[in-house]
């Protein structure tokens, strides 16, 4: 069956303005250009409207969604059992967060008494389920499953003090990162600072510390553009700064 850029528009909810710019970038391209200048999309482009809506789900960019659709090794039955992890894991997501509010609820009508544990617990399990996600495989490949278990396990039993402590070692960090950046000097106070602030965060969430297992965590803050945004996002060039820090005192 063959669609208009209406009637696509229609079935999909997409906009027409939207389709067209999917045909402006290559992400989209109609089937062919009917006699009256109509864009004319086919089952080909159905199903793979279909996939893109299923990566946009997922807060995916629409370069790398073309990337992936674009690839020659691209497999459907693939990708669809793929979206129904990330789906059934954020519906995992959901209802972590959806319990947490009903006993908070509870809690303040005086029904039942919710510790202080219990008050920040989903919000830890969904920061372990977003890393597993973006990081998972790397980090088991590299430092191995009962590593990245016990790691798990620590941080979900970190105290509302540690958090907030954790939280504010790592703001330390990037403050002296942003010092760093205007004067770089590996020999400074400030780049020493940096790294035991750095080791300092480590300690909260690893369960035990090793200098080997820290270079190699700064490798791949540089190494990977998914740790590297991380850090850049707040300085340029802030992760190779850590990892340099990194790499001369641990």
């Amino acid at each position: 069956m063959e669609y208009t850029i209406k009637k696509i528009a229609q079935l999909s909810g997409v906009s027409a303005r939207t389709l067209r710019y999917y045909d402006e970038i290559d992400l989209l391209k109609p089937s062919r250009v009917n006699s009256s200048n109509y864009r004319i999309y086919g089952q080909k482009e159905v199903d793979r409207l279909q996939q893109i809506l299923f990566y946009r789900e997922l807060d995916m960019k629409l370069e790398e969604i073309k990337e992936i659709l674009d690839n020659p090794d691209f497999n459907v039955e693939q990708a669809l059992r793929s979206h129904q992890e990330q789906l059934l894991e954020r519906r995992n997501e959901i209802d972590r967060l959806l319990t947490t509010v009903q006993q908070t609820m509870k809690h303040y009508k005086g029904e039942r008494i919710m510790s202080d544990k219990e008050k920040f617990e989903a919000f830890k399990q969904q920061k372990v389920a977003e890393n597993e996600s973006q990081y998972g495989t790397e980090i088991r490949e590299k430092y191995g499953e009962k590593t990245v278990e016990a790691s798990n396990d620590k941080y979900l039993n970190l105290t509302e003090q540690e958090m907030a402590e954790m939280q504010a070692t790592e703001q330390q960090l990037f403050e002296k990162i942003e010092a760093y950046l205007q004067d770089p000097n590996l020999e400074s106070d400030v780049a020493k600072e940096i790294y035991e602030l750095h080791k300092k965060w480590l300690s909260y969430i690893w369960p035990t510390y090793s200098p080997e297992a820290h270079k190699g965590l700064g490798l791949m803050y540089v190494g990977d553009e998914r740790f590297t945004a991380y850090y850049d996002e707040k300085y340029t060039g802030a992760a190779q700064a850590l990892n340099d820090a990194i790499q001369y005192y641990a």
